[in-house]
């Protein structure tokens, strides 16, 4: 019951967060990656020494190729290399760039991998990653809705539905927020793997959601006792339950952040923190705010 006692303080401290975030998304904004405003990825490895970043970017300079992302891959005990980021390359282009990056022969390279998107098919991934997200958005309500159809009182089933869509963009304001900061200060860039962190995100999280409002939902047919007792008395028998959960995937994520691919970090970074974020919105946040609606109910 101290979830239902303290409520007022969980939505504060929930509201602060999302607040906070949509300030850093503003101020910050995110930047596309080329998989949205197209581009040329090339990653590299060296044989021996890595050339440092600043002798790289002033060679680079003298091929003319503008707006060039450097960034480090690898540790001491594998193959040290570069990630590469640039416009859309010519064949000719990405020639020369293997070249710069050698530093004339000096440092022998080797090309891992090279990706390269035009801006017509990245437009075309970001209206898609869009609609995607809008339309599992639509489909949640209409779920919550559709399984809690039989809970009508003291709040109605659909109800519910826009409650746990509050709180699943609590789930996704919250981590985008905190990309949103890193892209400023790192350089990270939105690409598919971000939104497909997102979309996983509101799966995961609103799995939790329903084992809670489902369990209210048993609860309330005994009808023992008041609607926020019950309520604090659901949440209590989940807390276990969904933390269990939320802390299995997320030992699954961590070593992947800290040992896996340059690429899949940010992923595993933003798809932690979302998890985390739904864990607690749903014992926390969407449990007081459904109390919330029902007093506000009863005063009307």
């Amino acid at each position: 019951m101290f979830i239902i006692k303290y409520k007022k303080k969980f939505l504060a401290a929930s509201i602060i967060l999302v607040v906070i975030s949509i300030v850093f998304i503003f101020i910050f904004g995110l930047k596309p990656g080329i998989d949205f405003k197209g581009g040329a990825l090339l990653e590299v490895t060296y044989s021996a020494d890595r050339p440092e970043v600043s002798l790289l970017e002033s060679n680079i300079k003298k091929i003319n190729i503008n707006q060039v992302l450097i960034q480090p891959t690898g540790d001491s005990s594998g193959s040290l290399g570069y990630i590469i980021k640039t416009r859309d390359l010519s064949q000719a282009e990405h020639e020369m760039l293997l070249k710069s990056l050698s530093l004339d022969d000096k440092y022998p390279v080797t090309e891992k991998a090279f990706t390269s998107v035009g801006p017509t098919v990245g437009s075309e991934l970001a209206r898609k990653a869009t609609l995607s997200i809008i339309f599992v958005i639509i489909g949640i309500i209409l779920f919550i809705t559709y399984a809690l159809r039989k809970v009508s009182r003291p709040v109605p089933s659909w109800k519910y539905g826009i409650i746990t869509i509050v709180t699943l963009l609590h789930d996704i304001i919250i981590p985008t927020g905190i990309f949103a900061l890193m892209s400023h200060y790192t350089g990270a860039e939105v690409d598919t793997l971000f939104v497909l962190a997102l979309l996983t995100i509101l799966g995961l999280s609103v799995h939790d959601k329903i084992v809670v409002f489902d369990r209210i939902r048993e609860n309330l047919r005994e009808g023992t006792k008041d609607f926020a007792e019950t309520v604090g008395m659901s949440t209590s028998q989940t807390i276990v339950r969904s933390i269990n959960i939320t802390l299995t995937i997320v030992f699954v994520l961590v070593p992947l952040y800290l040992f896996g691919p340059e690429t899949t970090k940010n992923f595993a970074l933003i798809l932690t923190i979302g998890l985390v974020c739904g864990v607690y919105s749903s014992l926390f946040f969407a449990s007081p705010l459904l109390v919330l609606v029902k007093d506000w109910q009863t005063k009307k």
